[in-house]
């Protein structure tokens, strides 16, 4: 079916671009924003806080009603993924049945190990999750610079339709119907990328920067297959190319996050300058889900170990450079 009214819930540095890319798509698109002030410079000056000088496309329309928005034939959920279920409970109640919901974060829920359409499953079971995720930076696609994601539904007929629905000349969702193994790989490429700004912030050179990244996309990998996920995604849009975006930037929350560690500075101070970054959320949650598959993730164990102030950062280098030797696998 055609999806000619979409809505974008929430008015972040993501949302806003994913509101744009929509409206340029030829889409009508009703951009919902729970923050006072930040809704009122979007409908106002035409930017989001959170993305400043990129102003938003005129056709939008700018709204802090949760009901109006719900309208839409499709609604993409641009939340951080530790406050969708509360956005989805409150969108149960206003949403028409089998409405595509499509989670646009990155992460696992913490206590559930819920993934994104997993929430969305059990907090509005009237609707029909779906999930959109690969290498963007927010930035670069509400400039309309070329970019391409995966966007995945169990119903290979509803994926199609609303990577349809969101395609531009600059925009190219390719369809999927395995959506665990996209949710996987933006989950999991967070936590890496952390790894990976930390190499970077502590000066170790290129080659030990690709080292990590490509030992971090074996343990994606596993810890993928583990969960049921196709080889072919993890090495698609949504894996390993989600990973060497956010791994080799610092225009990725994550790597910069990362940075901050590998000199020195306190993970607390860090998130006040660098804001959200989901992987330092996810970490221990996805080395729970690890443990309890016996996947071994050693890059994911000493992330969390660091952010949860078991190692030091040198110790945490020093515990993956004195790994036994074995095959590469």
């Amino acid at each position: 079916m055609p999806f000619d009214h979409i809505a974008v819930l929430g008015g972040g540095a993501w949302g806003t671009a994913l509101a744009n890319v929509t409206a340029r798509a030829g889409r009508k698109v009703t951009l919902w924003e729970h923050d006072e002030t930040n809704a009122e410079k979007l409908a106002n000056q035409r930017e989001s806080k959170f993305l400043p000088g990129l102003r938003i496309e005129d056709s939008i329309a700018v709204t802090r009603d949760l009901a109006l928005a719900a309208g839409a034939q499709a609604i993409l959920l641009v939340v951080p993924a530790q406050a969708m279920r509360s956005v989805v409970s409150a969108l149960d109640s206003v949403i028409a049945p089998r409405t595509p919901v499509i989670a646009c974060a990155k992460g696992i829920e913490h206590g559930t190990q819920m993934f994104m359409t997993e929430v969305i499953t059990a907090c509005a079971p009237r609707a029909t999750p779906a999930i959109l995720s690969g290498p963007s930076f927010a930035a670069d696609v509400a400039r309309g610079l070329p970019t391409a994601v995966t966007l995945a539904a169990q119903d290979e007929t509803v994926a199609a339709d609303l990577a349809k629905a969101l395609a531009s000349r600059t925009f190219r969702p390719y369809q999927s119907t395995d959506v665990r193994g996209v949710e996987i790989g933006g989950a999991a490429k967070n936590v890496l990328a952390i790894a990976s700004g930390i190499v970077a912030g502590r000066g170790l050179g290129f080659s030990a920067s690709a080292a990590l990244t490509t030992r971090g996309f074996s343990e994606l990998v596993r810890f993928g297959r583990a969960l049921g996920a196709k080889t072919e995604t993890m090495m698609g849009l949504s894996g390993l190319g989600d990973l060497i975006l956010t791994c080799s930037s610092p225009q990725s929350r994550n790597f910069s996050f990362g940075m901050n560690l590998g000199q020195g500075r306190p993970p607390v101070e860090i998130q006040a300058i660098t804001g959200l970054a989901e992987g330092a959320f996810t970490a221990p949650v996805l080395l729970e889900m690890a443990r309890e598959r016996n996947v071994d993730m050693p890059i994911a164990s000493a992330v969390a170990a660091l952010l949860a102030g078991q190692m030091s950062v040198d110790q945490a280098i020093e515990s993956l450079l004195t790994r036994p030797l074995r095959s590469e696998e």
